[in-house]
């Protein structure tokens, strides 16, 4: 019994000193554990990639012809007393839905899960529309006669290339990094309007007119603001995917909104 107790004693100092010699293990040291909660991927720095978006441009073409109407006219009896220039000439609004591509590129700033980045983003496509309308109205006027007038007008536009330059602010999500975002709007468009008027005078039977004025502007610049939401995802690396909404309201002689919607593929470094 002795020998037994004096054994087991002898065993437990070998283990107590060979326990003593073993190197700490890492995973003794929770290096596991912080390996992940430090796993969310890191967003700062610049970037850049290339998109394809899907949209409708929505125009408001009322009013868009009255002050060519106008100046065409002044001066004249018609305009002065049956006010030819302010007729609802129905031109109304039309929308076009249409493809485009392009690219962004911009910097994140990043603090914890809060993201802060300015970005530029450009995107070329065939968005915009065109209406036309005519009225006729008769009316005896000042001079004795009666004026069978008929108006028209034609108003498109064309809008070919539209850049944003925003602010965007983002809340990172384990891999997902959503956003929303404003800033400044342009575009590059083709704007044309055109008005004619002729006046038949009876009992006269005289023909005024038609009379006509154009307007066309090529690679007109027109401005606006932008808004937003999106969502960009960590692939692996660098690399991320990106989805977007945006909306654009241009301030052009034809009232414009254009909402898109955008799939992206982009890298940071």
């Amino acid at each position: 019994m002795r020998g037994l107790m004096l054994a087991a004693a002898m065993l437990g100092t070998v283990s107590a000193a060979q326990a003593a010699d073993m190197p700490d293990l890492p995973i003794l040291r929770g290096s596991f554990t912080d390996g992940l909660t430090n796993s969310r991927p890191n967003w700062e720095g610049s970037y850049v990639g290339a998109q394809a978006g899907y949209g409708a441009s929505d125009e408001n073409f009322n009013g868009s012809t009255n002050n060519m109407m106008a100046a065409l006219l002044a001066d004249t009896l018609i305009e002065s007393e049956m006010g030819v220039s302010q007729w609802n000439l129905g031109l109304g609004k039309a929308s076009r839905r249409t493809t485009g591509y392009g690219f962004f590129a911009g910097y994140n700033a990043q603090w914890d899960d809060v993201v802060l980045s300015l970005e530029a983003s450009y995107l070329h496509g065939s968005f915009g529309g065109s209406a036309t309308a005519s009225e006729a109205r008769s009316n005896q006027l000042s001079d004795g006669n009666v004026h069978s007038v008929t108006a028209s007008s034609t108003s498109s536009i064309a809008i070919k290339d539209m850049a944003t330059f925003r602010g965007r602010a983002g809340y990172a999500w384990g891999c997902f990094l959503p956003y929303m975002f404003a800033g400044l709007a342009l575009g590059n468009a083709d704007i044309t309007r055109s008005v004619s008027a002729q006046d038949f005078v009876t009992p006269a039977g005289v023909l005024q007119g038609p009379i006509s004025s154009t307007d066309v502007q090529h690679n007109h610049l027109i401005y606006g603001y932008s808004a937003g939401l999106g969502v960009d995802i960590n692939l692996v690396g660098g690399l991320f995917m990106r989805a977007e909404w945006e909306y654009i309201r241009f301030a052009a002689q034809v009232d414009t909104n254009i909402n898109t919607v955008r799939a992206g593929l982009g890298y940071k470094f």
